[in-house]
């Protein structure tokens, strides 16, 4: 079976490509990337590619700060975006067989298989080609980044003659002279430190960041010449190699940043790491690949039993999740292409905290997620900073929208400026991490000053209506991009309120339970906890908060109703995508919506709200909804599962599992949508698992999709591994761990330690 437009077999650990065409590739590039954690790569050809390619090699936390391109200025306005670089291709092998170059634009390929391993994170691409010479010839190539040597690319590359003796040469190189494609001012953000036998080390511009690569070659009854030409080391060997025998090169590249090293060391820490990994070989390296990710899916696998699409769609999800980020690094995170592509920077948006914290949170453990906590506890100082360039004072913080230091670096006023309600998803985290680890403590080491600072945002952002007697929230932009500058947005009025208050009921535990640390807050933060919660509860008590009591629904914002009230369903087809076909004024007039902004806020606090309050809400929207963000049908996905509507739950999981895999918002081929990859499993987990937090535990209400013979899915919680298996007949939960109570379906149960 193949899914449709990308030609991609459906298998549930592999993703593979059976078929070579030009079109693809960029695609193609996306959707096999590598990443380890720390650096990651799009699936470019080692070998020369003469075609329509996007060249992509990245290494987290190494930015540069492009000077932001507009036409006037703004106060506030951030000078720079950041973006996550292009760094040096490190995987190239030009290839000539008989002297003509090998080259899958200039050759006939005759045959070609593409395979991403899910199981170990390793891609294998098979071809036969004819050459221009007429030489016909087998290659194989394999790739991986170590997850065990965090440091170290992996390569080996095959060649075999099919119809005569040939001459191959194998000249692997290091190329450090690239550029991003999407640079503002087509500059070049590397300049060369120095290039040296088989290495070469290259510095950012303004940021100062410094890397080196190096490589180490071995190609048996082979001698190599070196060439060192400027940013670029080359060793280039020739073979003769008889009809059906194969020549194989193995190529070990070790790339070293100075965020772990002294810029003066980075070069012999390069060569180091190249020369452990040709030691170790091949065969090992492979092996110790196996057994990391091994380690790593045990803790978060889902088997769908019955529907290998859906299958293999979660699988790619967590997959590009696990090679984005590990919680090894506190000054990294997660972009939202991850290391797939140079859209969006590869910065911080808020998607971390709404999105792939509960991600991190279940599967990789309390400590990882807390890290992601703490990265943005450590840019308080530059959130209150962001906050008084807008004219927010006292310690008012507003998070950026995009940051990758801090400050906020997002070139597109309408979001910079009012899309606020990144606050609130970086209140509700902390809320989320304590509901689900119970780790209070917290609070009083970094959550309450992010909390407080937040609500002081809030309480001086907020408008006093004399004609509403209310508090009104004018001039935002809510998750819905398609309506900006619109008046008391519904999720961000209400999201406001409940960080106040929030931050009110942090204030109390702290000072009642943590009284020390109380005090050095109170005196760091200039808190006083008394005027201050009195004046956010007067907020809380006297906002504005939009209804539509005829219809029972909340108020997507203020005139929403004024807009021609047409349905999704009522779209002609070819007028879709319709961020890509209509006029941007035509869309703003339009009632149609982006992603959720209503339920967004809904699916964060559905304790708050009947079943019938979320149903009729959900219909009314729904309805409405676009889905034209990668961050909208997850948070559809599980409301449709809790009010059981089965049948849209399961449409709209596929397409935030299988967004990138079936390219539906046709622009896979910038990279792939990582961040709502953590949606997909909230859709998975949350929405068919029915996994929820409620009165102190961990419940499972389990909505199984007809489809389905089963469901399973593993939990890290509090310590403990579960293992959930949900099918037509039940529910059962194995635990790992000490004894734990949770709940199944609101009966709470006491769960023994299954391995003893």
């Amino acid at each position: 079976m193949q899914s449709n437009r990308l030609n991609l077999g459906i298998d549930p650990w592999l993703l593979t490509e059976n078929d070579f065409d030009p079109s693809r590739v960029k695609s193609s590039e996306s959707l096999f990337a590598l990443g380890n954690g720390v650096m990651g790569g799009r699936a470019n050809f080692e070998e020369r590619y003469s075609g329509p390619s996007l060249q992509g090699n990245y290494i987290g936390g190494v930015y540069y700060p492009d000077k932001t391109r507009v036409g006037w200025w703004k106060n506030g306005y951030p000078e720079y975006f950041a973006k996550v670089l292009n760094a040096a291709f490190w995987i190239g092998v030009d290839v000539r067989v008989d002297g003509e170059e090998l080259d899958l634009a200039q050759c006939e390929v005759k045959r070609f298989y593409r395979e991403m391993d899910m199981r170990r994170s390793v891609l294998t691409r098979r071809m036969t080609v004819v050459l221009k010479n007429g030489a016909e010839v087998e290659v194989e190539a394999v790739r991986f980044l170590s997850l065990a040597r965090r440091e170290l690319g992996v390569i080996r590359y095959s060649v075999t003659p099919v119809n005569r003796d040939a001459e191959i040469t194998f000249s692997p190189y290091i190329d450090a002279d690239v550029r991003n494609s999407d640079a503002n001012y087509d500059e070049k953000f590397w300049e060369p430190v120095r290039t040296e036998e088989d290495a070469t080390q290259s510095r950012t511009r303004k940021s100062g960041f410094e890397v080196a690569w190096a490589q180490a070659v071995a190609l048996d009854g082979a001698q190599f010449a070196c060439e060192t030409v400027p940013e670029k080391p080359r060793r280039t060997a020739t073979v003769r190699c008889g009809k059906g025998t194969t020549a194989t090169l193995y190529k070990y590249t070790g790339i070293c940043s100075s965020l772990n090293h002294r810029p003066e060391e980075l070069s012999a820490a390069a060569q180091a790491v190249a020369a452990d990994g040709l030691q170790a070989g091949f065969d090992a390296l492979v092996k110790e690949q196996e057994e990391a990710w091994a380690a790593r899916w045990h803790r978060c696998d889902v088997v769908i039993d019955g529907d290998d699409a859906a299958q293999q769609g979660i699988r790619f999800c967590i997959f590009m999740l696990l090679q984005t980020y590990t919680g090894v690094d506190t000054r990294l995170n997660i972009g939202p292409k991850g290391f797939t592509g140079e859209k969006y920077g590869g910065v911080t948006y808020w998607d971390t905290e709404a999105y792939c914290l509960p991600f991190y949170l279940s599967t990789a453990g309390q400590e990882v997620a807390r890290e992601l906590l703490v990265y943005r506890y450590n840019q308080l100082d530059k959130a209150i900073e962001n906050a008084a360039k807008l004219g927010f004072k006292e310690g008012a913080a507003l998070y950026p929208m995009v940051t990758i230091n801090g400050e906020e670096c997002h070139n597109e006023w309408e979001i910079t400026f009012e899309e606020i309600h990144r606050n609130g998803a970086i209140a509700y985290a902390i809320f989320n991490y304590i509901r689900y680890t119970g780790d209070r403590a917290y609070l009083a080491e970094g959550g309450l000053e992010v909390l407080l600072s937040i609500a002081r945002f809030w309480a001086q952002r907020i408008t006093w209506s004399e004609a509403r007697q209310q508090y009104v929230m004018l001039g935002v932009t809510g998750p819905n991009e398609y309506e900006n500058n619109v008046n008391n947005n519904w999720y961000t009025s209400y999201i406001a309120c409940w960080c106040m208050r929030y931050a009110a009921e942090a204030a109390a535990w702290v000072r009642e339970n943590r009284p020390e640390a109380y005090a050095c807050i109170c005196a760091k933060r200039h808190f006083d906890e008394s005027a201050e919660t009195a004046r956010w509860m007067e907020i809380v008590d006297k906002m504005y908060l939009g209804e539509d009591r005829e219809r029972g629904i909340f108020l997507q914002q203020d005139g929403y109703l004024d807009k021609e009230q047409v349905l999704v369903s009522e779209l002609d087809p070819a007028e879709r995508p319709i961020n890509q076909k209509w006029s941007w004024d035509r869309i703003l007039r339009s009632c149609f919506i982006k992603q959720a902004d209503v339920l967004q806020g809904i699916y964060f606090f559905q304790e708050n709200f009947d079943l019938e309050t979320i149903r009729r809400n959900f219909r009314f929207y729904e309805a409405r909804t676009v889905h034209e963000s990668s961050l909208s049908p997850c948070v559809h996905a599980i409301l449709a599962a809790k009010i059981g509507e089965a049948a849209k739950a399961y449409e709209l999981y596929l397409r935030t599992a299988r967004l990138d895999l079936d390219d539906y918002n046709r622009e896979v081929e910038e990279g792939c949508h990582v961040t709502s990859m953590a949606g997909s499993w909230l859709a998975v987990v949350e929405g068919f698992g029915g996994m929820r937090m409620a009165d102190g535990v961990l419940n499972f209400t389990p909505h199984l999709p007809e489809a389905w013979r089963s469901l399973a899915f593993r939990v890290d919680y509090r310590g403990r591994i579960l293992t959930v298996t949900v099918t037509h007949e039940g529910v059962e939960v194995r635990n790992e761990g000490e004894p734990v109570e949770i709940a199944i379906g609101g009966e709470r149960r006491r769960l023994p330690d299954d391995r003893r």
